[in-house]
């Protein structure tokens, strides 16, 4: 016969038991969901947007958000690069604006041909990302006082390029004392980057250019931080700076190419933006700073990285212009997609804190 102590014992134990049934349930629960929460959500936003516009949808339009954050992925994937390193780079909309002023101006103003503008703005790109690296890793300043002071070195270079005019066909020459008419014109080739399809049928639009070169990016990317010996060593230097500089890392290179890789990924958005409207405008890049920053930042998040890639970056982006696509197609005011925005950023960096701190 049992005795009350031996019956209350083994109560204990099968109450404790279920407890630690229900921890390790409610734990694996909690990491199931921040492994595949940001997924899960972008799938139920997407059906919900399906549900309240009918377009949303179709294949037009699911080709349009892609072309639409083909430009920010882009950029996106500059920060990623900068972040991966342990860094910040909060000159990328500075940088991507200059492309957008710098080489349709050239072609316009001084009637160079567009590969040469095409060039010549990646290397003014390759050019800031170095004097970025120079300010923080020579000067040893801060990485977002740096970039933020370029940010606005940028943007003054931005307005004197035109000196605060935008570029089209037909404009004034700003640079003409007699305010002679710019002869020059957009090339129609560079216009195919930002406004061409490709694989187009008699039923398909085709898939957007800027689409093919955000996946071409997004490719290489993913290739050299995943799976190069290089890539392991630009985690390495982000992950532990003194401990990969004992290892006989050269960790200042390894930054200074990081900023380099922003900078000319910032340049290409920019590229693809110009050709995309067809015209430079003044600051046009400006918008695509936090955009950037949200999108890389969830990264983190997306199956539980807890750290900086390409296919959280990826995914983050195509979350924003989801996002911003379905709102608009509900007639959502412009001011309201701002506030939605920022609660995507403050969410974004609270579960990237959140999961790199467990």
């Amino acid at each position: 016969m049992s005795s009350p102590n031996s019956v209350v014992e083994k109560d204990s134990k099968v109450e404790f038991k279920q407890s630690d049934s229900n921890a390790r349930y409610l734990i694996s629960f909690s990491d199931l969901f921040l492994r595949y929460g940001l997924i899960l959500t972008l799938i139920i936003v997407s059906l919900f947007f399906s549900v309240k516009t009918t377009a949303f949808a179709s294949i037009d339009n699911l080709l349009d958000i892609l072309r639409a954050v083909s430009i920010l992925t882009i950029v996106a994937l500059g920060v990623t690069f900068s972040v991966v390193v342990n860094g910040f780079d909060v000159s990328v909309g500075a940088v991507t604006g200059l492309a957008v002023i710098l080489a349709p101006a050239l072609m316009v103003i001084w009637k160079i041909p567009w590969y040469f503008a095409v060039l010549i703005s990646l290397s003014a790109g390759a050019v800031i990302g170095y004097l970025n690296s120079v300010l923080i890793v020579k000067f040893r300043i801060p990485d977002l006082l740096a970039t933020l002071g370029m940010l606005y070195l940028v943007q003054g270079l931005q307005m004197s390029i035109t000196k605060g005019d935008a570029v089209y066909k037909g404009m004034t020459n700003p640079w003409s004392q007699e305010r002679a008419i710019a002869d020059g014109v957009i090339s129609p080739i560079f216009l195919k980057f930002g406004q061409g399809f490709v694989f187009s049928s008699e039923n398909f639009r085709g898939i957007p250019v800027p689409v093919i070169i955000m996946l071409v990016v997004a490719i290489l990317a993913f290739i050299f931080l995943e799976l190069t010996r290089y890539g392991r060593i630009f985690y390495a230097v982000g992950g532990n700076y003194e401990a990969a500089r004992l290892a006989g890392i050269n960790v200042n290179l390894i930054r200074t190419i990081a900023y380099i890789i922003s900078a000319v990924l910032a340049t290409i958005g920019g590229l693809v933006l110009a050709a995309r409207i067809g015209s430079g405008a003044v600051k046009a890049g400006d918008p695509y700073l936090l955009d950037g920053v949200a999108a890389t930042y969830f990264g983190f998040a997306v199956l539980n990285a807890r750290r900086p890639n390409v296919f959280g970056t990826v995914l983050g982006a195509i979350f924003v212009g989801v996002m911003l696509n379905g709102l608009t197609m509900m007639n959502i005011p412009w001011y309201i997609q701002d506030v939605i925005k920022g609660l995507v950023l403050i969410v974004s960096l609270g579960l990237s804190y959140y999961t790199t701190r467990r």
